[in-house]
């Protein structure tokens, strides 16, 4: 057994580990760690097969944005524990039935005999001046051109039906207008009244 293999077991030990440890963690916040971990593991088995580029961008996009955004957003809510546990046990003989429907799936699809060694063998090493950025970019921008402008459309139609209702008009909402507090004087905003005291009316 070489080195590599070792690393790769060692990466994938604490990929299996943190993975359980996020599904089982009853704390929220100590399992958006385990998730981290578990992206972490992730991107040094991508590291081992030449895909610098993915592991890199895994640990930026979702451990650098959306693990801290759901940090904030956990922190923010104000979770009923005992809610959630009720919940929990009451969705959980489904949990599982989806979760052996999706394990048994990913075996057929996964394994041997379409991703075996024979099938499949391992990538070929490639020199130090080897690009998979590249590699990448030419096989995105020619022969899959048209899903990723398709799937740059579609997040532009989601960004601007997000905006809409953000946006959307509400009856009861209060609104301020500019114009009137930039042409506003003081003898509208101000009024001086003499009011006589009671000690000079008692007199």
């Amino acid at each position: 057994m070489g080195s590599e293999q070792i690393i790769f077991y060692f990466l994938s030990f604490w990929l299996i580990a943190s993975s359980l440890a996020m599904i089982f963690s009853r704390n929220a916040a100590k399992a958006v760690l385990f998730l981290v971990l578990s992206f972490f593991s992730v991107a040094s088995v991508w590291i081992l097969l030449e895909a610098e580029f993915l592991a890199i961008t895994l640990i930026l996009v979702y451990v650098g944005a959306v693990m801290v955004l759901f940090l904030f957003v956990i922190k923010m809510l104000n979770i009923d524990k005992s809610t959630l546990r009720a919940k929990f046990a009451g969705y959980l003989p489904l949990g599982l039935i989806v979760a052996l429907i999706i394990i048994a799936e990913m075996t057929l699809v996964l394994g041997n005999a379409q991703f075996g060694l024979d099938v499949m063998p391992a990538p070929a090493r490639h020199g130090a001046d080897y690009s998979n950025i590249t590699e990448l970019a030419l096989q995105l921008y020619t022969t899959y051109v048209y899903p990723f402008e398709l799937a740059a459309v579609l997040l532009l139609i989601a960004i601007i039906a997000a905006i809409t209702l953000v946006h959307k008009k509400e009856i009861n909402r209060k609104q301020q207008s500019i114009s009137e507090q930039v042409n506003v004087r003081a003898k509208d905003r101000v009024r001086i009244v003499s009011i006589t005291s009671s000690s000079k009316e008692n007199k």
